[in-house]
């Protein structure tokens, strides 16, 4: 049986670029009705149009996850839009931030680095569960990406941040198991995005390891949109209501937990097992 998200509220943060995007007309694909969530307005009218020309239902909402007020104000925007609040999070706001060796790092720069890739995250999470929580029933999505799992020398701001949403998940998904809300982190698998040109434009900051990937992540386009939608919905579909907490990679056997039950150790930020 295949997923159904027709007429489904799904807001997706991020949404102007990058994996937010390529998710966000995933989902309209499907029939769900999409808010757009991100600070460029030229790259969510983008977005919104390519979305509106496959036919697809969408609303597109200038915000900075940083704040929380307006992000309080966009879910209440969406609300009253589609008349119904949001059943579906997806957070894929990220940012990379200034790479090279931490110890020459300007502290100013944290700052933002970690406002958007984990306050974001709390924001828009703080934002949703209200209405969830009365509802008894939602599902939250958070991109953690690479970072969160290998060590990752001159990207350690941004590596900690994406490790901070995995055990965020997991805490998270703990305090909503009786209200039957499920939330999980996804590993997208190297991307072709933005952050792929500004690790290839820091060059030897970067190290050789992360500038090889980058090339190869260029030339191939990386992970394929298609497996990291297919993952996406599942988890945001009631064939995943068993599963919770974890951790999941499109590069996973994920599709093992269709039909069965997850190990307690399995997916959990350390990761000690695969399937």
């Amino acid at each position: 049986m295949q997923p159904t998200f027709k007429g489904v509220p799904v807001l997706v943060t991020g949404a102007g670029r990058g994996i937010g995007k390529r998710l966000a007309i995933g989902f309209a694909t499907q029939g769900a009705r999409v808010a757009l969530l991100a600070r460029s307005k030229a790259e969510l009218d983008l977005c919104h149009l390519e979305i509106e020309h496959g036919g697809g239902n969408a609303l597109r909402i200038r915000t900075d996850v940083g704040d929380y007020e307006q992000v309080a104000a966009a879910v209440e925007r969406m609300r009253v839009h589609f008349g119904a609040a949001v059943q579906v999070l997806v957070c894929a706001a990220g940012t990379l931030g200034p790479v090279g060796p931490f110890a020459e790092s300007n502290p100013k720069h944290w700052d933002e680095l970690i406002r958007t890739n984990l306050c974001g995250v709390l924001n828009a999470c703080r934002a949703v569960l209200p209405t969830m929580i009365e509802r008894r029933s939602g599902k939250i999505i958070l991109i953690a990406g690479g970072g969160a799992t290998p060590a990752r020398p001159n990207f350690a701001v941004y590596s900690a941040t994406k490790t901070a949403l995995v055990r965020f998940a997991e805490s998270l998904a703990e305090e909503l198991a009786d209200h039957n809300i499920q939330v999980n982190c996804v590993n997208p698998g190297g991307t072709y995005t933005h952050m792929t040109d500004q690790i290839l434009a820091a060059g030897e900051r970067a190290g050789w390891r992360e500038v090889e990937a980058a090339r190869q992540i260029r030339l191939t386009g990386g992970a394929v949109a298609s497996k990291q939608i297919e993952l996406a919905l599942f988890l945001a579909s009631t064939l995943s209501n068993h599963i919770t907490g974890r951790f999941i990679s499109v590069e996973d056997d994920w599709k093992k937990l269709r039909d069965s039950s997850v190990s307690p150790d399995l997916f959990r930020l350390r990761r000690t097992q695969r399937v």
